[in-house]
């Protein structure tokens, strides 16, 4: 039988039968949840036709793929199974994608390279830029496949990865599946022009195909292109496919308040499944009653295998909890092995950045203006491109989206990026990236997946940096499950706890004060490359019997002034750096309260909400029998911080703040 567009039969049966497999969950999952056997739902109808386009040109398990929320016949296409699909729609147990801990359509299967989703649109862009990035790298002609609705086109992360991937040549194909609404918002109100396809024209070395996504056929050429492009090296390709969304947006929406019949009907004539059916039958290379037979045994399947799910077993409660982080242990401690009598706190950040380098043919440094001859607007990075080249440690776009979107990607294809946010009051357009992909990659993919980044940062004040160079970032970050911080006071802590760093497989937010890089009195002796620094092992700066300070960055010296200024003799106050704020070191924080009976937390963050705050509930729920005193804070006004240096001092913590308090807290 001659072959229909290059397909032989046994193929084109194969794509209708997860054609109608994908058509099908989708229908048997709506009727669960009017049973109430679960709660959430998105259908990929309408959309079956180019998304197994896209497999078929796809090599399972070698190529990549970022999908979005409406993929579930690309992931069918992919080898993911429908039991697969009706355990995570079912949140049971054995669900491949989560164990239950995401939402239904919320895909991932580390096997076949499909990389845990997570809920926001767009997310997944800059990620799939970052491993297309590291196959660049390592000069594999893997290809990486990342799709969206036309809606999430408006998100700025989206262009921000369009910029990277064109600029760089990389083998990505963004996939915009266009069904005309994003929820309920047309594509008129939504985007310059009404097309994706003119609004992205003007990106240096990116092709572009605008199809009718509802024929599998034109699909299936495109994404031929597109691959065949990105496998010889010529760059990243957008395929807008004009899909239509036979399905509400999802099972909490009703899109009848919106559509009119008529539109509704219109969207039906162009089904994929019956365009399908009728290039085969046309074709003679299928007939309708070989349709027919796949329908009713796909049918049959399906709801034997949505009774055989509904048997699996819930996940344990006990689990709940499981692989918010990595349950490998932290690097231990080694001996402080002395290599210089001096070294200056950023001196030793570089120090240890080169060294772990060396260590670690799979790390690289990234940031704006890292790379040589600048090295970094404070020069952590100096020296390093010139010495492991550009490939290794370069300069990223001035987008903080893109440096932690794409270091997410690199970490997930296996490689080690350290980045650099070049200022603490500049992360914020990060946020989403770092708090709904970096820290919940592990726990949402049922420690399938891990994204060990590190992410240093520039904090705190007394630089006069006014509103914008001067913040102080902990609370934000002591509150956000799955991701270590570190916040050293001098450079032996922030030399060996930054090479702790690069070996942990968690994320990391390095802290590093801007006004202790080449402070004196942050200076230490250096240790050698040999020397580990293990988070969540505080360090007992001085003894006391009376009073324990508890601290950690800038505030140690400042508490070591204060009690000196004070006059205060030896023994009496304790002071604790607690050097990591995630973990706490609790055990060091218990044996001081229970010494000494009376504590003052000292910190540069604002005193509501502030790390202070949660340190001293943990005291008193913990530890009340044994305080002799309330528990005292010291922290930064709840203002912004002011340029001019006399409203700075107001509203930042000084010795004197502290010398107050720690007379107020002896005398009680």
């Amino acid at each position: 039988m001659p072959r229909l567009h290059g397909f032989q039969k046994k193929e084109l049966l194969d794509v209708y039968r997860k054609m109608v497999t994908a058509r099908r969950l989708d229908e048997k999952m709506n009727t669960l949840i009017r049973q109430g056997k679960s709660f959430f739902h998105i259908a990929c109808s309408g959309h079956e036709s180019t998304q197994l386009a896209a497999s078929c040109n796809l090599k399972s398990g070698e190529d990549w793929a970022y999908p979005y929320y409406r993929d579930a016949a690309l992931t069918l296409g992919l080898g993911v199974t429908s039991k697969d699909h009706l355990l995570g729609f079912l949140a049971r147990k054995d669900d491949p994608a989560s164990g239950g801990r995401q939402l239904p359509q919320h895909f991932g299967d580390k096997d076949l390279r499909i990389v845990s989703q997570s809920s926001p649109t767009g997310s997944q862009y800059l990620q799939a830029v970052g491993t297309a990035q590291t196959r660049k790298w390592e000069g594999k002609k893997e290809v990486v496949y990342v799709s969206s609705g036309e809606g999430t086109t408006s998100q700025g992360e989206f262009h921000e990865a369009l910029n990277w991937a064109s600029r760089e040549k990389l083998p990505v194909i963004f996939h915009v599946e266009d069904n005309e609404y994003a929820i309920s918002v047309h594509i008129s109100e939504q985007t310059s022009g009404g097309s994706v396809y003119s609004m992205v024209s003007g990106y240096q070395n990116l092709a572009r195909y605008n199809i009718d996504g509802t024929d599998f056929f034109e699909a299936n050429l495109a994404f031929q292109k597109a691959v065949d492009r990105a496998r010889k090296g010529k760059g990243p390709t957008v395929i807008i496919s004009n899909v239509v969304r036979l399905f509400p947006h999802s099972s909490s929406d009703d899109q009848r308040k919106y559509r009119s019949e008529e539109d509704l009907k219109t969207d039906k004539k162009r089904d994929p499944i019956l365009k399908f059916e009728a290039a085969c039958i046309e074709a003679k290379s299928i007939s309708q009653k070989e349709f027919e037979k796949i329908q009713n045994e796909v049918n049959t399947l399906i709801d034997k295998e949505a009774e055989w799910a509904e048997a699996q077993d819930h996940p344990d409660p006990e689990t709940a909890l499981d692989f918010n982080y990595a349950h490998t242990p932290f690097p231990e401690e080694t001996p402080f092995n002395e290599i210089s009598d001096k070294v200056v706190l950023v001196d030793a950040i570089n120090h240890a950045l080169s060294e772990e380098m060396e260590r670690n043919d799979k790390m690289v440094i990234f940031g704006e203006d890292v790379a040589d001859p600048k090295g970094g607007v404070f020069t952590a990075t100096r020296g390093l491109t010139n010495k492991f080249g550009k490939d290794r440690v370069f300069n990223s776009p001035l987008a903080e989206a893109s440096i932690v979107g794409t270091a997410i990607g690199m970490a997930c294809a296996g490689w080690k990026a350290v980045t650099e946010i070049q200022f603490a009051d500049y992360i914020w357009p990060a946020m989403m990236q770092i708090r709904n992909e970096l820290t919940s990659m592990r726990y949402r993919s049922n420690n399938m997946w891990s994204c060990p980044v590190v992410i240093r940062v520039p904090v705190g004040g007394y630089i006069h940096g006014g509103l914008c160079h001067s913040q102080s970032i902990d609370s934000y970050f002591m509150h956000m499950p799955g991701i270590r911080i570190a916040y050293p006071s001098n450079a032996a802590d922030a030399k060996g706890l930054l090479k702790s760093s690069c070996r942990m497989d968690d994320p990391v937010i390095f802290m590093e004060h801007k006004g202790l890089y080449r402070q004196g009195f942050a200076a230490t002796p250096e240790p050698d490359e040999d020397y580990i620094l293990p988070f969540g092992k505080a360090n007992v700066v001085q003894e006391g019997e009376v009073l324990t300070i508890i601290t950690w960055g800038a505030m140690v010296q400042k508490s070591i002034e204060a009690v000196k200024k004070e006059e205060i003799g030896e023994g009496i106050v304790e002071i604790v750096d607690l050097r990591t704020l995630n973990p706490l070191d609790e055990d060091a924080i218990a044996v001081s309260v229970k010494k000494t009976g009376k504590v003052l937390v000292v910190h540069e963050d604002n005193l509501t909400n502030g790390p202070g705050g949660e340190i001293a509930a943990i005291i008193a729920d913990r530890y009340f029998e044994d305080l002799d005193g309330p528990v005292k804070r010291v922290a930064s006004a709840d203002s912004h911080v002011p340029f001019n240096w006399f409203l700075e001092d107001e509203v930042l913590p000084q010795t004197q703040n502290i010398q107050t308090a720690l007379k107020d807290l002896l005398e009680y």
